[in-house]
Formats: structure tokens, C-alpha cells, sequence
């Protein structure tokens, strides 16, 4: 007789996804029965290590998305139960976004778009409103994963920007071949780079990863980019730097606290722009993320190795 396979389901996936996973599962939304549990997948929620233990069945933790900080992989490791994410499939929309904001600070447009809904500006292309060209510029990035090397393929072909590459764990010979110029520091990078964007997991490591000290290398006059997580940087000390005009100006799709409201002090200022963690929020990518998340839970449940497993 055939076991019946209960997957908790935390959040909205992609129609087709969930309803793939709902013909070969009982799909719940509740812990009310939380020792039946053999799956759970999320794209926010947090699970725990009291979770796991209340949860006997459980086998695996599926991620619908990239970051796994909301999820103890430790107290996964340690109990045996697998956990998966889907690491590329919201990769383009996380950089198109990130492209997009970059042009958005180097044309001012969200200053451009207020001024206009509030009847500021009284001729057209006014000389106190001038924007920067990214044409030619050195773009730093921090991080060569998968989003970064999209983003450094849409900056180098599409703008013919010098990009350049820091990070740690790549060899200058690998760096090249995803398309970036290694830099040895960071510091060198924030140096040289007149836009600087970071993509990297938050894990103790990372975490302030661009602190006060670190904004101090800022180029003059350069914008930066944050859509990777928010605690990656001191939050505290880049509105600091954009208030002293050690940045130019500033974008962040995520925050610590999450959606960013009124209580954000950065909100405040004229040269910083917020977004609600949109990053890979389309349709495409919403679709790709729920298939494959769905189909790697799946996967898992009946025996097989996992396609994207997490490593700590």
C-alpha cells in the first residue's frame, strides 16, 4: 500500500506548481498535525529547530528561492533531513532589477518622477538636473554567483562597462570566465568602481559585510546596490554615508526589517530609493521557482538525490 506524502505549503507558488504537488501530496497549510509532515516548503517563513523536532516525519525543507538564512540548515544537518533551494531560477529578474535600479540612480529618476507628480520642475530638461551615462564606467561587484554573473553579462555587453569581481572563494582564472576582472580586496574594488552591487548569502560571515569602515572606500561620487539581504550592510552607516555624500546615492530591493515602512530613517532621504524585495517577484520567475521546487521536494520524497542540495 502506498504511503501518502503530507507537504506543508507556507506560502503562494506558481498555480501549476502547486498543483503538480498537490497531485502526488496532501498539501497542508497548517502545523495543527505537524508530526505528519514529511515535506515543507517556504519562500519567507522561518523554520526552526523546534519545528524539525516536532516535525518526526520530516525529511526534507524545500526553498523556494535562493537565501536559506530563514532556515536553521545546521538543525537540519544534524537531524538528517535534507534541504533544497532553487539557486537559478529567479536569477535574471534579480538582475534586471539590479540593472534597473543602477540606471535609476545614475538618471535620478525616482527624483525625476516625484518632481514631476509635485509640479517642481518649470521647463523641460532643467541644468540643476543633470544625470551621469553608464556607458564606459567600472561597475564592482561583489559575489560571482549566478545573479552577479547575469548582472555582469547586461553591464559589459549591453553598457560596455569595465566589470570588476571580488570574491574570496574564486581564482582569478574562474573569475574571467564568468565575466569579471578579479580584484584581491574589497577595498580595492569600492576604490576603483564608480557603481558597486553585492550578491552573497547572508551567513555569519557576511553579515555587515559592507560596514562603516568598508563605506569609507567608496569612490567618490559612486551609487550602490543592495537586493541580495539586507543585513549584509549596515544599514546605520549607509545612511550615514549618503547624508555626508560619501555615496552619490543608493538602491536596496531588501532590508532588516522587512517590507521597509516610514520607521527606515533611509526612507528619508532624497538620494536613497526602496523597493519591497521584488527582486524575483515575475511571472517567469515565480513559475520557475515553483516548478522546480516542487518537483525537487518530489524528488527527495521518493528516494532520490536532490538536483541544488545546500551545503553549509
Amino acid at each position: 500500500m502506498e504511503v501518502e506524502m503530507v507537504v506543508y505549503l507556507s506560502e503562494y507558488i506558481y498555480p501549476k506548481a502547486a498543483e503538480l504537488l498537490r497531485q502526488q501530496a496532501t498539501v497542508v497549510d497548517t502545523f495543527d498535525n505537524i508530526e505528519e509532515i514529511d515535506a515543507i516548503i517556504v519562500r519567507g517563513a522561518s523554520v526552526t529547530a523546534e519545528m524539525m523536532d516536532r516535525a518526526k516525519k520530516l525529511k526534507v525543507i524545500a526553498k523556494h528561492g535562493i537565501g536559506c538564512n530563514s532556515i536553521d540548515v545546521e538543525a537540519a544537518k544534524q537531524r538528517g533531513i535534507q534541504v533544497i533551494y532553487t539557486p537559478t531560477a529567479n536569477a535574471d529578474s534579480v538582475a534586471e532589477l539590479t540593472v534597473a535600479l543602477f540606471l535609476l540612480l545614475q538618471r535620478r529618476l525616482y527624483e525625476a518622477n516625484e518632481g514631476c507628480r509635485a509640479g517642481r520642475f518649470t521647463s523641460i530638461a532643467p541644468r540643476d538636473f543633470l544625470g551621469t551615462e553608464i556607458l564606459g564606467k567600472t561597475f564592482g561587484q561583489i559575489g560571482m554567483g549566478n545573479i552577479a554573473q547575469r548582472i555582469a553579462h547586461i553591464m559589459n555587453k549591453g553598457f560596455g562597462v569595465k566589470v570588476l569581481g571580488y570574491d574570496p572563494f574564486i581564482n582569478a582564472e574562474e573569475a574571467a570566465r564568468r565575466g569579471f576582472e578579479k580584484v584581491d580586496s574589497m577595498e580595492e574594488l569600492l576604490e576603483r568602481s564608480d557603481m558597486v552591487n553585492i550578491n552573497v548569502p547572508l551567513v555569519p560571515s557576511t553579515e555587515h559585510m559592507i560596514s562603516r569602515e568598508m563605506f569609507d572606500h567608496f569612490k567618490p561620487g559612486a551609487v550602490f546596490v543592495n537586493a541580495a539581504r539586507g543585513a549584509v550592510i549596515d544599514e546605520d552607516a549607509l545612511y550615514d554615508a549618503l547624508v555626508s555624500g560619501k555615496l552619490k546615492a543608493a538602491a536596496c530591493d531588501t532590508f532588516v526589517n522587512e517590507p521597509p515602512t516610514g520607521e527606515n530613517k533611509l526612507l528619508s532621504l532624497p538620494n536613497f530609493s526602496a523597493t519591497p524585495h521584488i527582486g524575483g517577484n515575475t511571472y517567469e520567475a515565480l513559475e520557475k521557482a515553483g516548478m522546480e521546487v516542487v518537483t525537487e521536494t518530489l524528488r527527495v520524497l521518493n528516494g532520490e538525490k536532490p538536483i541544488h542540495p545546500v551545503h553549509l
